[in-house]
């Protein structure tokens, strides 16, 4: 008797150990995705001085080009996180990175301004499905806090890691083939990403969704979009009527989106969610925290290359610290947060942060790598630890049903942030850089091509005899510098805001339990046989 039944109590163990190890490579595959979008947002900034070479945008068109992707991946954010939670996260996930791959392959063969504008939009609507879709994977595969915690810590490392890959990988494309070849490296990780995640990634979408609701859908986009190029209008031109306009038609939309979702039975975003302070806190302190950012790191590069002379490979090199410092103060960041407090740990990320961009105001043509390379390793360390913290709680502040709604608010806020961080920082740089005087002798058109970007000046430069060329090149980098110093100091300030009100917001927060409560874990594993097959019916 005893020998039969020492059996089936080894039956369930194994089959917990076969489930855990699923959720663990289930886990591999969603960091794919996210290492998808890093390399993604990254190499653009390595490419811009070619691209500007060879397609000669406008100072405003390379603009668009560097926000329009976030423009619309902020306003499509809250409708896709909503739209996973009703058909399946794993059906949106891969569909969408298959639209990526594809799309990436167009806007490496962009002929012109517009169309790069065009695809990068495309782009940001694939990617729209990403990023939501990963983290509510994560939040409906780890219930245990702790372990999600590393999940999330894990995903938010491989977010950093694609910031590593994006430059170096980048500047080595750059040096031996052109611009356009830096979008093509997403075409191997979305066929990873497609091919395995079909096969071990577990379907999950809310049991009672509701319809999607397309007004709710078109209200948000029209509110997101018009108040995000309102405000880039506005820093770049002044308070003309189209931006007035925008920003007012945009107001409207969000004002008539939030009235509707408090009407709606089944809304496309619950607003009850914001009762929780935490997650209000850590959507606003990622918007802040992004907003100081995202300026400064898309002209970081330019700054390296065209500034102090560094090759694409070398200015991939050069950035490396900040992405390692993320990975690693990501990896820690769930048991900080428990060995101190949510508040502590991201306060003062934060603030960390925000004083490794002061240091920055002090930047010239000459400074140093040995004083370079520690600022962005301390803005890595800051960052990695306050976002993965952050990303923590609100995952945790709701039920698993409304998994994919609260992980789309969180991604809004961060792109929501990038667009307006370079809207807002790079209008600074763009500011100064256009008021630059150029030396006797430059004729008012090429003067006129010098001003409309970094790039360009290079090109006029090159055209010019010495030391004219040379004269003017000169005081192309440093009119851009001292715009970037200035950038530097209102992102500073950005940051440090943000540290203020999360140590405010996020007093008493705690990493707590799952929502659903810790039976949440064991009804998985009981129910576990139903689910597998659901699993791998979807794949």
């Amino acid at each position: 008797m005893t020998s039969q039944a020492a059996p089936g109590r080894r039956a369930p163990a194994a089959g917990t150990a076969r489930a855990g190890a699923r959720r663990w490579l289930a886990l591999a595959v969603l960091a794919l995705a996210v290492l998808l979008v890093g390399i993604d947002a990254t190499v653009l900034g390595l490419a811009t001085p070619f691209l500007s070479e060879d397609l000669r945008p406008t100072g405003t068109q390379l603009l668009w080009i560097g926000d329009v992707y976030s423009f619309v991946i902020a306003g499509l954010l809250v409708s896709m996180g909503s739209l996973g939670d009703r058909i399946g996260r794993k059906r949106l996930l891969l569909s969408g990175a298959t639209v990526f791959g594809a799309v990436s392959v167009l806007t490496a063969y962009a002929h012109s301004p517009e169309a790069m504008i065009l695809w990068r939009a495309l782009l940001g609507v694939a990617g729209a499905t990403l990023m939501p879709a990963t983290l509510a994977l994560i939040r409906n595969l780890f219930h245990d806090p702790r372990e999600r915690s590393l999940a999330v810590g894990i995903w938010g490392a491989m977010a950093s890691a694609g910031a590593a890959v994006g430059p170096v990988a980048g500047g080595f494309l750059l040096e031996h083939f052109w611009w356009g070849s830096v979008f093509l490296i997403n075409l191997p990780v979305m066929a990873v990403l497609v091919l395995v995640g079909a096969r071990v990634l577990p379907e999950s979408r809310d049991p009672n969704p509701g319809p999607w609701d397309l007004p709710s859908v078109g209200l948000s986009m029209v509110g997101i979009i018009g108040v995000v190029y309102a405000v880039k209008e506005a820093a770049t031109h002044g308070l003309r009527w189209d931006a007035c306009l925008a920003g007012a038609l945009g107001a409207l939309a969000l004002a008539a989106f939030v009235r509707r979702q408090l009407r709606l039975p089944s809304p496309l975003l619950d607003m009850r969610l914001f009762r929780s302070r935490g997650l209000s806190g850590a959507v606003l302190a990622d918007l802040l925290t992004i907003l100081g950012l995202a300026g400064m790191v898309f002209f970081l590069s330019q700054f390296l290359q065209m500034v102090q002379g560094r090759s694409p490979l070398e200015a991939g090199l050069a950035q490396l610290p900040a992405a390692l410092g993320a990975v690693v103060s990501g990896l820690v960041a769930g048991h900080v947060a428990r060995r101190t407090s949510v508040q502590a740990a991201v306060s003062w990320g934060l603030a960390a942060v925000g004083l490794a961009l002061g240091a920055c105001v002090w930047l010239d043509a000459s400074t140093d790598y040995r004083l370079l390379g520690p600022i962005l390793l301390v803005v890595g360390l800051g960052a990695g630890l306050s976002f993965t913290v952050t990303a923590d709680v609100i995952l945790s502040s709701v039920p698993g049903e409304q998994a994919g709604a609260a992980s789309a608010v969180s991604e809004t806020a961060y792109e929501l942030g990038s667009a307006l961080g370079i809207a807002l920082l790079g209008s600074i740089v763009t500011g100064f850089y256009r008021g630059f005087a150029v030396p006797e002798g430059v004729g008012a058109g090429q003067a006129a091509d010098a001003r409309e970007s970094l790039g360009a000046a290079v090109e006029t430069a090159g055209a010019l005899p010495d030391p004219l060329g040379g004269e003017l090149l000169a005081a192309a980098r440093e009119s851009f510098t001292e715009g970037l110093r200035t950038a530097a100091g209102a992102g500073s300030v950005a940051l440090l805001t943000a540290a203020a009100l999360a140590g405010w917001l996020l007093r008493g927060q705690r990493l707590g339990e799952d929502p659903e409560g810790p039976e949440g874990l064991e009804e998985e594993s009981a129910e576990k046989p139903g689910a597998v097959p659901e699993a791998e019916s979807a794949g």
